[in-house]
């Protein structure tokens, strides 16, 4: 195996830290608002720690790596996507500043107050099924890049990130959002660390300009040769790797796309905005994303740094070994430049990667799932030790799903597709609907209702049958957005507007004297 002995100690020391921090933050747990939302308690510094690190999971390095591998430095395009968008969002406070006003735990809870229980019933029950949809692939990408990054024995993945699974599980399932809190700022500092040490290590032994000049020489090659350069061993179908609006890269159409689905995401994707709604107001929530926006790029720039370096490596040394793929040569590639003792503190602090996302990605599901799918079928509010034990429980749950669901789907497409239309199941249609809730006053629950429905259906079809009839995931995620909204436009103007409305619309004539 990869690490030596000093790496696994270092590695067994930072898991016992954090297991012990999160047990620790049990004891402050009184109830079901402490488990899901911190109490509001949580300023802007925390915040920030939170969020990257609950943004940043070891299916985060894995994904960018990838598109670093595929499309070189332009992989990197969607971080400074989400840069912009978060920002703005942050600078204006678009949705996010009336949500956290509302006083709320999840969005679908607020949409009850808009457009009824049984909208806030369907929201919650799509807002589940896309969000473990997506977290699904977490574990198995985790564990492919333990087993190449080390030299595990393929065999002991399963094992590996069960055993994984079990920590986080024990201190989310007890501490809820306070332990993911805590132990997210710890994984923030150990992922800093070792994520910028990783990345001046592979440039230090790739070189930069050789990483340039070899990424430029494998597009010119790869165009010259046109479809033949694909049949060579390891090699990609040629995109142009600093140009993302090339039609070779990700293109007009792909971009456009993602622009609109990361606004949708910033301002409606459960586990980010989970951090608005445990924050002490709305300013402080506006702040932490404006903060954190720059961060975005380097999440994407510096795993993708990693993927270009390693594409260029296997294309001047051989071509890729047949037994890895665009998603598993990064990590192999880091098992080749690391030394001892720095190659146990990145598997620690992709570990650290690991635990965050999952558990702020379990606590999140958890909660929707006991708010909005359970709670509103309920004839009585159970009393407050039956609350905790439910929603612990239902981490309990989402943790089996994952070991399960993660060891027999097969990706149709690389992985940052996956995750983007996985998640468009319910971002496009639950976008629609905050958007319009909280903007339209015409919007009622007959278009909330079409709008989630018509906006999974895209997703959907692409998960089912994209691998075999060749759908393109811009395709499947646009057609949501589009799909949701003639949904609750043609629902909301077909059928009568909302009591209210019609009351502000027609006031009652004065009374005569």
């Amino acid at each position: 195996m990869t690490l030596a002995p000093i790496d696994w100690i270092i590695v067994f020391v930072y898991l016992t830290a954090c297991l012990s921090a999160g047990l620790w933050m049990r004891k402050f747990v009184r109830g079901v608002e402490d488990f899901a939302v911190a109490g509001r308690e949580m300023d802007v510094n925390l915040g920030i720690a939170s969020l990257a690190a609950t943004e940043l999971g070891l299916v985060t390095i894995m994904y960018t790596a990838q598109l670093g591998y595929e499309k070189g430095f332009a992989g990197a395009t969607i971080g400074v996507i989400m840069c912009i968008v978060i920002w703005t969002i942050g600078r204006t406070g678009f949705v996010i500043g009336p949500l956290r006003t509302a006083g709320v735990m999840t969005i679908p809870e607020l949409f009850q107050k808009r457009f009824g229980s049984r909208v806030r019933w369907l929201a919650g029950l799509f807002v589940v099924l896309g969000g473990l949809l997506n977290m699904g692939i977490f574990l198995r990408l985790g564990g492919e890049f333990l087993v190449y990054a080390t030299g595990m024995p393929p065999g002991w993945l399963e094992w590996v990130m069960t055993g994984l699974l079990g920590l986080v599980l024990v201190y989310t399932a007890l501490g809820g959002m306070l332990s993911v809190l805590v132990t997210d700022y710890l994984q923030f500092l150990f992922m800093g660390v070792g994520i910028v040490a990783t990345s001046v290590l592979v440039i230090g032994h790739i070189g930069w300009a050789n990483l340039i000049e070899g990424l430029n020489t494998a597009w010119v090659n790869g165009s010259a040769a046109g479809a033949a350069a694909s049949a060579a061993p390891g090699a990609i179908a040629a995109a142009h790797p600093f140009n993302p609006f090339h039609s070779s890269s990700f293109g007009w159409g792909y971009l456009t796309w993602q622009f609109v689905f990361q606004i949708a995401a910033a301002t409606t994707w459960q586990t980010q905005i989970s951090r608005v709604l445990a924050a002490r107001d709305a300013a402080t929530a506006k702040r932490m994303y404006r903060k954190t926006a720059f961060y975005y790029v380097g999440r994407f720039l510096l795993p993708g740094l990693w993927g270009a370096a390693a594409f260029v490596w296997f294309t001047q040394n051989g071509g890729l070994p047949k037994d890895l793929t665009s998603l598993t040569a990064m990590p192999h590639y880091l098992s080749i430049v690391l030394p001892v003792g720095l190659i146990g503190v990145v598997v620690a602090a992709m570990l650290a990667a690991e635990m965050s996302t999952d558990s702020g990605y379990m606590l999140t599901w958890a909660t929707v799932i006991y708010n909005d799918i359970i709670t509103p079928c309920l004839r009585k509010p159970l009393a407050p030790k039956r609350q905790l034990l439910l929603t612990r429980s239902l981490v309990l749950g989402i943790a089996v799903f994952l070991l399960f669901y993660g060891l027999w789907y097969e990706l149709p497409g690389n992985a940052w597709d996956y995750l983007a239309v996985t998640g468009n199941i319910y971002l496009a249609s639950v976008f629609t609907l905050l958007v319009a809730g909280l903007y339209w006053p015409r919007a009622n629950s007959v278009g909330a209702g079409a709008a989630l429905v018509l906006g999974a259906i895209g997703p959907i079809v692409f998960l089912v049958l994209g691998k075999t009839h060749n759908i393109s995931p811009e395709i499947a995620g646009a057609s949501s957005f589009g799909l949701a909204a003639l949904g609750m436009i043609a629902g909301s103007l077909l059928t009568p507007p909302p009591i209210s409305t019609t009351a502000s619309q027609n006031p009652p004539s004065p009374a005569t004297p």
